[in-house]
């Protein structure tokens, strides 16, 4: 049975993927050409709205759909590999997370300010961060049982308002407990992902893409967190 340690490191780590799935995403949109390195899929939007204004559509929103799903085939394909070995999926897939997090820091500090989002390094660089939330994507679904989505909020928003409408107005108990439960989750991942929005802006208008500091030392955190419970396990 999930100790009470247990159950409020699952919870914090899911606030710190959160936290980090908001940064990076407003980090990459206001410092990297309007790219959504967490909501891949918005990248799709960007180009429609692009293509249909007659202007040219940016390497980094084309390579993101097709870079984000190649990185989640391998990091399940790596999932199974450690479950064949009998080894915990969580603090593998978080350290990969780290590194490729690093490495976005790393590169887009050395490829010097003002960045030019269409530069190859800064193309290379945002596909490092895109990588990165495709494994924390692959983390959440395979190695934390029943946690909400930590990059994408429009799911846990409605999920979580109809949760709040099912304590209210529920008859069944049972179905109430159920709500609440499900409720208390997707509002920390709600409540980490603006957050971390907001931390990510602020971050920004001051320091660059030097803010990227932000979330790479947030997945260093949420590697630390395991050690501290046995989420995940």
């Amino acid at each position: 049975m999930e100790s009470v340690s247990d159950r409020l490191g699952t919870k914090l780590l899911i606030f710190v993927l959160s936290v980090i799935a908001g940064s990076v995403d407003v980090i990459g949109f206001l410092g990297l050409g309007a790219l959504f390195i967490a909501h891949v899929t918005g990248n799709l939007v960007v180009l429609a709205a692009r293509t249909a204004a007659g202007e040219h559509a940016s390497a980094a929103h084309l390579l993101s759909v097709p870079v984000f799903i190649i990185l989640l085939l391998a990091a399940r394909l790596l999932a199974a590999a450690l479950d064949r070995f009998g080894i915990a999926t969580l603090r593998p897939l978080l350290l990969l997370q780290f590194l490729l997090l690093a490495g976005f820091l790393v590169v887009s500090i050395e490829a010097g300010s003002p960045a030019d989002p269409s530069a190859a390094v800064m193309i290379f660089a945002a596909m490092l961060g895109v990588c990165a939330m495709a494994i924390q994507n692959v983390l959440v679904q395979i190695s934390l049982k029943e946690a909400p989505s930590t990059a994408v909020m429009t799911t846990n928003l409605t999920r979580f308002v109809a949760d709040l409408v099912e304590v209210w107005l529920g008859s069944d108990p049972a179905g109430r407990a159920r709500a609440v439960a499900r409720a208390r989750r997707t509002g920390t991942a709600i409540a980490g992902f603006v957050v971390g929005a907001c931390l990510g802006a602020w971050c920004q208008a001051r320091l660059g893409l030097w803010s990227l500091v932000v979330p790479a030392s947030l997945a260093l955190v949420a590697l630390v967190i395991t050690y501290g419970s046995r989420c995940g396990h």
